[in-house]
């Protein structure tokens, strides 16, 4: 006769305290489904902190400054200097592209961006464009036609109007005209509206090469618009539209006097107009006055063909 022993669990008299005791649960544990509550732990090897960036672009900047334009030394220069970094400063280096650009270290501005592209970040369209500027500011004609050829058949109809105004500005200073021609029937097949810069500097060429008829239906189908919606304090104003008989440097953008100037002026006359107006009335205002833009624009659409206006270019 076998005896078996068997100890009875505590009996343990629900109380306030008891619950208490038993409920509580600390806050970083994580309850699984199978293996019951296990302690989670912050990621100490991931840095979120984004303090002094500043003073570290700055240092970056100072350690590449006093090198020369070889290409082993700079790149090794940058590879000592984020080798302690957990992982690739990329705020750090977009400023300090900044400050090189500011100062217009056009060499430096593209022998960083070339390293941070070939670490396989930074990779937008931003980086892209400033290294298509630094290009151009270097008399590196060859490489930037190369990458602009690049992004424009990778994104073909994706490709932002910027970098159309920055390549056709290009080869508006260097009056390389059968290539600005070119790259303004891509705009003109791919269906990108040219802003006012693309038209004015595209009206000048054909004004310089006696091509009046040309110029003519250039301004007939993008005629210069009378207003512009601009954004003060969170509203959208529509004001009077500022054309420049001179474009500022070829670029076909405003210098940082103008450009102050007018948004000074136009800041002063919208105020007083939302003074004067309801926000209500102003709101309906604007409503009508872009179904109004935009009747006008369908119509014109409609009206004229979406063959590009440079079908006369090969007889001249």
């Amino acid at each position: 006769m076998m005896l078996s022993l068997r100890y009875s669990l505590p009996y343990l008299p629900q109380t306030k305290e008891s619950t208490k005791l038993f409920s509580k649960r600390p806050n970083n544990v994580v309850v699984c489904a199978a293996r019951g509550p296990r302690p989670r732990y912050p990621r100490v090897w991931k840095t979120r902190k984004r303090t002094g960036t500043i003073s570290k672009a700055a240092q970056m900047i100072a350690c590449i400054k006093e090198l020369s334009n070889v290409k082993e030394e700079v790149y090794g220069a940058l590879d000592s200097f984020i080798a302690w970094e957990l992982e690739f400063p990329l705020v750090i280096v977009k400023k300090a592209l900044a400050v090189l650009e500011d100062e217009r270290e056009w060499k430096k501005i593209i022998q960083v961006t070339k390293w941070m592209l070939s670490k396989g970040q930074g990779r937008t369209m931003g980086t892209y464009f400033s290294l298509l500027n630094a290009l151009a500011e270097d008399n590196r004609l060859d490489e930037a036609e190369e990458l602009w050829n690049k992004l424009f058949m990778e994104h073909l109809e994706g490709t932002p109007r910027k970098f159309f105004n920055k390549i056709i500005s290009i080869y508006y200073k260097r009056d390389m005209h059968h290539k600005l021609f070119e790259v303004f029937a891509d705009m003109e097949e791919l269906g990108v509206k040219p802003n006012i810069a693309i038209v004015n500097m595209v009206g000048k060429v054909f004004l310089k090469l006696g091509m009046k008829d040309m110029y003519e239906k250039l301004m007939k189908k993008y005629p210069p618009p009378q207003w512009e919606f601009r954004y003060i304090k969170g509203r959208r104003v529509k004001v009077k539209a500022k054309q420049l008989n001179e474009l500022s440097e070829g670029e076909g953008d405003l210098s940082s006097d103008e450009d102050g100037k007018i948004d000074d002026e136009i800041e002063s006359k919208s105020e007083m107009l939302l003074s004067d107006k309801e926000p209500n009335k102003v709101g309906e205002d604007l409503r009508e006055e872009e179904e109004e833009e935009l009747l006008g624009t369908n119509q014109g659409q409609t009206g004229t063909s979406r063959e590009p206006c440079l079908c006369h270019l090969d007889s001249c």
